[in-house]
Order: C-alpha cells, then structure tokens, then sequence
C-alpha cells in the first residue's frame, strides 16, 4: 500500500513538524489518521484553521494537538485532499484521508477542446499564472523562459518594449519565420501578445509535437502557444488591485579606456609607425601628437565618462484593477492596467495601457455565448535608438561642457565624432512608435443534442503602428546639415472565423470518442505608408509637419494581402481510459502559394498508454501515474511574404530622347511552383507521477525532419537579379527534454517545491542542393547558423618574426590559424567556430512557504553556445583616433596573446572579427521574490478578503565567462537576427542589462 513507501518521508516530516508543536489552552484533542484502506499515515499534518498551531501524526498516524471545542482541525498529507473536522466536545478524532487525483483530473487546454491531463496523447507543456505574475515582466513571452521544456527563450539586453525571441524545438526553416503561433482565448493572432497584460493571463499551454500542434496545420509548424485569460465565476463580485513599483540599475557597461589610458593607448599606436619615440611619454612628443584639449585632460588627469551619462535608474512600475462575478446566466471579468518601464539608457522608454472584458453569458441550457475583448495603446521611445555606442568611441581627454555649463557640441577636433550628449538633448532625437491594438473574440455554442455541439468562433483583430523619427541639426548623424523627418505608419486588420462540430459518444461505459471537426478562414490586409523628408525648417515641428521640408526622399505606400483556409477533423478514442488514440487530419490552403500548391495536407496520429490503469499494475506502489505516449505526424510551413509565386516589377529610370524619365521592369524573379515546407516529427513521451504525486514530470525525445525549405537562392548577376525563392534541402531538430516537480516538504506550517526543466536538442542541415553553401553560411552536418571565420590562436611574439613574416603578418599582430595547413592564410582558412544554438537548457524555481511567508527563486542557464561580441570588434579598432575597449594590447613590454597592438595605419586590426567569439554558456538567477500573506481577520478589519505584500529582485547576478573574464556584460543573444541585433550577436543597440528591486502588493476585496 502507498503508505509504506510514505514512512521514511514521514519520519522527517515528523521531526520537523514537531519543532513547530504548539499548545493551546484548552482540551487535548487525540486521534488517529488513515488512509482509504484504512492503514495510518505517518507525517500527517494536523492544523487548527486560521491559525499557526500545528502537529503531525507519529510513525502509527496518531496525533495529539490542544484545540478549543470552536475550532475547527485540518488533517492534511501529500497526495490526498484536505479533510476537515469541528472540534466541539470531541476529545478523539479519527479520520480517513481520500486520495487526491486532482492532478491527473487537471484540465489541459489543447485547442479547439480541453482534456484531463492524464488523457493527453500529444507534448504539452504548461505554465501557470503563477509563474507568470512570479516577476516584473513587460511581455507574457518571457515567462516561458526555463519554465517550459523545449522551448527556448531569449530576451537581450533590457531596451524598453523589446519581445522576447521564442523557438520551439529548436528552428526549422532559413527563411521562413520560425516563430511560434500564439493563441489567444481560441483565436490565432497575427500581431502577437505583446499587447496583452501578463496579469490578465490564467495560464500558457505550449504544443510541441505535430499530434498536438497539427490541429493548427500551418500556422502550428514551429509550435503553438494557447494562450487563456481569465473569466469570471458565479457568486461574490471580486475586486482584485495589482500593483508594484520598482527600478533598474545597470548590470555594468563595457569598459573603454580611460583618460590616461586612451593617452597611452593613443601613443603606443604611433610608437607601432614609428611616430612617437619609444621609452616613456615625453612632454615634447605629448605636445605634437595631442591637440591643446586632450593636453589639458592629460594635465588635468580628466576622464570624461560618456556613457556614464547617458544612463539613469530606471523606473518599472505596473498598476491593475480588475472585477470579476457573474451568476448562473453571465459572468464577467474587468480588468484595467496601466505598465510603465523607463530604461536605464535615457530617452528610452515603454508605456502600455490596457483594457479587457470578457464575458460569457447563458441564454438556456443549450446556447451560451461570450466575447474577449483587449483594447491596448502603448507608447515606445527609443526602438531604433541608442547613443551607447558612441559615447564609448568618444575621445575621454575632451569636455563634454563649457565653464558655463554649456554643451559642447565637438568635444574635440575630430569632425566625425561629436558630443554623445548631444544624442539626449530634449528634441534632438525623436523615436517615438505608437501602437494600437483591438483584439476580439466572440464566440456562440449550440448544444444541438446530447453530445453534439456547434461552436462559432469570430476573432477580428485591428493594430495601428505608426513610427515617426526626426534627427535634429546638432547630432552626430547629421553634424550641422539640415534635420531629417520620417514617418512610417502600418494598419493591420486580420480575422478568423471559424466553425467547429464537436460530438462526444460513449459506448458500453468502456469505448469513449469524441470527434472535432473545423472549418476556419483567416484573411490578412497590411496596408503601409512611409515618408522621408530632409530639410525641415524648423526643429520644433520635429516630424508633424513633413510638408514644410525642402526635400522629400522617400515617398511610397505598400499593400499586403493574403488568406488561408483550413479544414481539419480531429478523432479522439479511449479505452477505459487505459488506452488512447488521437488521429488528426488538417488541410490548408494558402494565397502565398502558386495554383499548383495551394493547398496541403498534414496526418498526424498518436497513442497513449496508462501503465497504472492495468490490472497487471495495480500491485504496484510506487507509482501513481505511469503514461507512454507515442505521436507521428506532418505539419506544413507556409510563413514567408506574399507574393514570392509570382514575377514583380520595379519603378527604374531611363533617357527617353535624352529626357529622363520612369519606367517599369521586371524586378524579381516568380516561382509559380513554390511549394509548402513540411516538418515530420516522432515524439515519444513517458509521463509519471509517484509518492502519492510527491514527484511527478515527464521525459520527452523528439526527431524533426523538414522538408522542401523556403529559401532565397542566388543568381549570377548576369541575369539581371539577385536570386530568387525556392525550395531547398532539408533539416533535422532532435533533442530531449526532462520536467521534474517535486514537494520536498508539504506539512501543516512549512512546504518547499521544486519545479526542473531541462532540453537539449540538436539542430542539423541534413542535405542542401549544391552541398555548402558559404555564401549564405550554411554547411551540411551543422546547425542552420554558424560562425565561420579565421580562428585566432594568438598574437605573434618577437621571437615568432620570421615565421609571421612568411604569413605576410607583423609581430604584435592577431595570428590565426592555417587551418588546411598550406603555408598561407587565405579565405580556405576560415572554418566553423561555433554556433548560438545551446547544447542544452535548464530552469529551476524553488517555492518555499512557512506560515505567512513565501519565498521562490528562480535560476536558469544556457551552456555551449557560442556568441559573437560586436564590441570587440567594431569598439576594438586599436587605430587610436577614437576610443577603445579597455583590453591588454600586446606591446613589446607586454608580450600578451590577448589582443593586437595598436596601429595608426590600420583602421582595424588584420583579421579583427577573429577577436570577436567567445564561450555564451551563462546562469542567471532570474528572480528572487519574498512575500507575506496578512491573516484573513487582519485583512478583513482592512475591508479585504484577501492581503499579500512583496518585495522581489530580477537578475542580481549573471554567472558568465564573458562577463568574469572578458568584460563583457550580458551573453544572451537571439538565435536569429532581429530588433536590431545580428544572430547570435550581442551589440551597441542592445541596452545593457540590469538588475530590477520592485515592492508590490496583492489585494482582493
């Protein structure tokens, strides 16, 4: 019986529990706790309601605890549900504890439908509002980060307003997009969720496999995320306030040179020509290299910090209300947030105000219908801009101010670089996007008959984005010449509308189906306008009054259209819920594609076993759940730009009689047999759960193979194009993935959970048409992008003279490999260094609660990933004009194998990139947060039912190489190129990374 395996547990649940004994001042209540065959249960925890006083049953189930006649007792243990009994006049209770399967009863969102979690076929993942709400996060996306196994998120740097990178299983397609599809309350969304308050968020099911995203078809092809807000419930109205407030500091800065360094640095790059005497500076030779600015910082042993002064303490602040209730015929829930982030980097920041209301209403037993409405209008600054990158290049011997306090707008005589300050001046930089969103979903079900029901499901979605850019006279990008305007304004309008039959039929009690069948369209309209201007007359109209400028350089408007129709039937059968069978069928027809290839079509089928359920099992004590799940399927891609099938023209000019004029040629090469990518996955999974659910988790291993890639191929350029798209080679992503939760402790005052996730997965180009492609960087047998380029092995010493000189290099220059061995260094040396994709992911959270109290922290960690840092070698030029990263230069004093010497003649070192690689693996603490949940009987002399305060740190510490070792600051990167940085980059336009303190509190009224 299960409590035999319980008694080593107990005995330490016992010893800690009875630490925390408590005496009351009444009777002494005695009895005995057992299970449902009757048999006791050590470690059993017993509490008096409401209050601290607690016991726990001995190695027979007894227990002994001091209770008033008005109290009420709680028996509790691991496994089974809570039990309660009212004292009274009673001085001997025995009780008997149910089993509490609620886990394997939970109900797990899969699309179009829900099932208990231990009838799932398919890998699905879940993440709780929980884990969600655990930390200040601007987008839902970025809990998903070490909570969800499988899934790969990446979040760099701290910009204000910036998405997460999400990639499922690792990434499938060069070309096409390798996003996931977010589900929204039942309604796939094209504009993603970033507008969606995380708080308004009840919980995220990821789909991995093709048995379980195949019921998306297309639009599923790198995973799907369902995403489920929060409804309301019949009974009390509830009022809920969210609220924290807190701030950034920076996590630190990459270090350049000094005052007195750059002085030294700038010398050792003439001492390399010849063009400063060797030996220790001089005043004499000072005096001829340095202008009379960098003289008196020198004297003045002044450093002007840049970068210093471009960043601030950020502020992170979020406010909700929101009011749910209904009764048996309507329920409602009401929520208004207002988040505001003000980055670190000054004239960056994010500021999102939301509205939702959802509501569902019952008209009579057979027709009921609801709406999910989010209104959403957010402000961003700084998306396309970041002055961090100059102010490190700025020359620190120079005044960034006068005397008077004014700003100098050349601190130096170097015409090519000015004051970085002048990048923050109010009006001088405008980046300003604003966005709005409306995004429904309505719904109508009919319950036609017993087990048949219809559903309708309407989801428009509206955004209006509208970016507009002015760069004033007195910036380095325009360094006095006239002020440039822009704007760039995109309206969106996408829906799907959907029908979908359900019929459920039992058979004999033991043969239950169910059948989903979809019929869905979804349309897509962008329409785009831009304009750029130059001259704009006066500054203060900034980019309001685009007319007024004296010249216009760009004037153009775009539309994009394309639609999709899908039909899809799902069939789900069980066996005594012992065995289960999933099959799935889904076609797609897109416009992207050509007449020959519209449509596609996507199988999938998966089986799934319940160990437990067998009679041959039931001896069995250990386990409580044990699942096999086996799942094979196809699932298409069809997530490229529209229009690729067919033949474009272009706007070109010509002499028409030595006139100019426009006209109109043939501009891209179509493809009318452009076909779909299609992934095939195996996935098998093992679910379990043991010691009455103390351990539960799941083990997953997983081969995709993709098909038929789209991709861009090039052309020789005699044929008048570039390239064109095609489909080309094919992939293969397998990995697996491990989710562990444990409760190490569960008794009446103290418990400590633990939740693990750990992915490894693979990523391989299997075959291309031509073998490597080093042109696009993509080589067969290696992940879809890598790092190619010369390997630096050093720097060439004195000693090493002549054999750098048969490599036409210098001494104190970087030396590479000869990696095919030839005696010369040529493009044939170059090889695959690396790639950002990880060798595996981990995550874990730890929850402790005692009493009132909970604390939880988080850690998560990326290891065997290769990064390239931009810079150490776009801020590493060691040409000493401007400012340098702050690295141990090779001299011949000092003879290091770090980085080259310094050299006036070279605008950057020979094989510069070579220095630019290095180890990404890295672990994080995430979050840690501490919070105190106030009694009910203090909560309610507030007017509350409900009070918790909290105080929470995000990201104290990186633990990195790159950091420790090579005054890097934050190695995590995006796997693709995206939002300004390259794949696998970290650069100047990613904002440093920081360290979040927030204070909140939850109330519930």
């Amino acid at each position: 019986m299960r409590v035999k395996n319980y008694k080593s547990v107990g005995i330490l649940m016992f010893l800690v529990l009875m630490s925390f004994y408590s005496f009351g001042q009444n009777v002494q209540v005695k009895g005995t706790i057992n299970d449902e065959n009757g048999q006791p249960i050590p470690g059993a925890a017993v509490l008096v309601k409401g209050t601290t006083t607690g016991t726990a049953a001995d190695l027979d189930g007894n227990f002994t605890i001091s209770a008033s006649p008005e109290n009420t007792l709680q028996f509790s243990f691991i496994g089974y549900k809570t039990h309660e009994v009212k004292v009274g006049n009673q001085s001997t209770i025995t009780v008997s504890l149910d089993p509490d399967v609620s886990d394997l009863d939970e109900i797990v969102v899969v699309g179009y439908g829900s099932v208990k979690k231990s009838q799932l076929t398919g890998a699905i993942s879940s993440v709780s509002s929980k884990d969600i709400t655990d930390q200040p996060i601007t987008d839902a996306r970025q809990a998903l980060q070490g909570r969800s196994s499988g899934v790969d998120v990446t979040s760099p740097g701290s910009k204000p307003g910036a998405s997460p990178q999400v990639r499922i299983r690792g990434r499938r397609s060069f070309n096409a997009s390798n996003e996931p599809l977010y589900v929204v309350d039942g309604i796939p969304t094209v504009g993603g969720i970033s507008d969606i308050n995380p708080n308004d968020i009840t919980s995220m099911e990821i789909l991995k496999d093709a048995s379980a995203t195949a019921i998306y078809g297309s639009r599923g092809a790198n995973g799907v995320v369902l995403v489920t807000t929060k409804r309301g419930k019949s009974g009390k109205t509830e009022v809920s306030i969210n609220s924290y407030y807190g701030f950034n500091k920076s996590l630190g800065t990459i270090q350049v040179f000094d005052g007195p360094g750059f002085a030294e640095y700038k010398r050792e790059s003439r001492r390399a020509t010849g063009n400063y005497p060797e030996g220790p500076a001089t005043a004499a030779a000072d005096e001829a290299l340095f202008e009379p600015v960098e003289l008196d910082g020198i004297a003045q042993g002044r450093t002007t910090d840049y970068v210093d002064q471009l960043l601030r303490t950020g502020i992170i602040q979020n406010q909700q209300v929101s009011v749910s209730g209904g009764n048996e015929k309507t329920q409602f829930f009401v929520s208004g947030g207002f988040f505001q982030d003000k980055g670190v980097v000054k004239s960056q920041d994010y500021t999102r105000y939301n509205f939702r209301a959802n509501i569902d209403h019952k008209i009579n037993d057979k027709v009921r219908f609801g709406t999910s409405t989010l209104i959403s209008y957010s402000e961003r600054n700084g998306e396309n801009f970041n002055p961090i990158g100059g102010a490190m290049q700025e020359n620190p011997l120079g005044k960034a101010y006068d005397e008077e306090g004014n700003l100098i707008f050349l601190p130096t005589s170097d015409g090519l670089r000015t004051n970085p300050l002048a990048e923050i001046v109010p009006g001088a930089n405008i980046d300003l996007t604003k966005r709005y969103r409306i995004f429904n979903s309505v719904y109508g079900e009919w319950k036609i008959v017993k087990g048949l029901t219809y559903r309708v499901n309407f989801g428009p979605d509206i955004t209006i984005d509208r970016n507009g850019r002015f760069t004033g006279s007195q910036t380095n990008a325009r360094r006095g010449g006239d002020p440039t305007g822009s704007i760039d304004e995109n309206f969106i309008f996408n829906y799907t509308l959907e029908n979908v039959i359900t019929y459920e039929r039992s058979i004999a009690d033991d043969h239950n189906l169910k059948f989903t069948g979809l019929q869905s369209i979804q349309k897509d309209n962008l329409e785009e306008t831009m304009l750029n201007v130059q001259g704009i007359p006066a500054e203060s109209q900034s980019y309001n009054r685009l007319g007024d400028a004296s010249q216009i350089t760009l004037a153009n408007t775009y539309l994009e259209q394309w639609s999709l129709l899908s039909f899809m039937g799902r069939l789900n059968y069980d066996y005594k819920g012992k065995i289960l069978v999933t099959g799935t069928v889904r076609a797609d027809g897109s416009s992207k594609f050509g007449a020959n290839n519209k449509f596609a079509y996507f199988p999938s089928v998966a089986v799934g076993w319940n160990i437990t359920d067998e009679p041959f099992f039931k001896s069995n004590k250990t386990f409580d759940q044990l699942k096999l799940r086996v799942s094979y399927g196809s699932i298409g891609n069809q997530a490229i730009d529209p229009y690729q099938t067919q033949a474009l023209l272009g706007r070109t000019t010509y002499a028409y009689d030595n006139t100019p004029a426009f006209g109109y040629g043939p501009n891209t090469i179509g493809n009318p047999d452009l076909r779909w990518e299609t992934s095939t996955t195996f996935n098998a999974g093992l679910d379990f759960s043991l010691v009455a659910g103390r351990i539960s988790g799941s083990m997953e291993y997983y081969i995709t193979t993709t098909k038929d890639l789209l991709a861009p191929q090039p052309l020789p350029n005699s044929t008048g194009f570039s390239g064109y798209t095609t489909n080309i080679g094919e992939t293969q992503n397998r990995g697996i993935e491990l989710t562990i939760n444990t409760t190490n402790i569960d008794n009446g005052n103290f418990t400590w959970t633990t939740d693990f996730i750990f992915n490894r997965n693979r990523e391989e180009i299997l075959s291309l048409p031509n073998g490597d492609d080093i042109t696009n960087g993509r080589f067969v047998g290696q992940a879809l992008t890598v790092f190619y380029d010369y390997k630096k092995i050093g720097i060439w010493q004195t000693d090493q003279k002549d054999l750098a000189n048969s490599f036409e290099d210098e001494v104190g220059e970087i030396r590479v490999e000869d990696y095919n061995g030839d005696g010369q260094i040529n493009a044939d040396d170059r090889q695959i260094l690396g790639s950002a994709v990880p060798d595996f992911v981990m995550g874990m959270t730890n929850r402790f609660n005692y009493k009132n109290f909970d604390f939880s922290f988080f850690i998560y960690g990326r290891f065997g990933s290769m990064i390239r840092s931009r810079f150490h070698d776009q801020f590493n030029s060691l040409f000493g004009r401007y400012n340098n990263l702050a690295v141990d230069y090779w001299t011949p004093d000092n003879p290091t194998n770090e980085f080259p010497r310094p050299n006036q003649n070279q605008e950057s070192p020979k094989y510069a990139s070579s220095m630019s690689y290095f180890d990404g693996s890295f672990i994080k603490v995430r979050n840690i947060n501490i919070g105190y949940n106030f009694d009910k009987s203090i909560a309610s002399k507030l007017g509350m039912s409900s009070l918790r305060v909290y105080s929470s740190i995000q990201q104290p510490f990186i633990f990195s190489s790159y950091r420790s070792k090579h005054q890097g600051i934050d190695p995590e990167v995006y796997l693709d190129g995206e939002q300004g940085a390259g794949a696998g980059e970290v650069n100047a336009n990613i904002s440093p990374a920081v360290t979040s303190f927030t204070f909140g509190i939850n109330a519930k009224f």
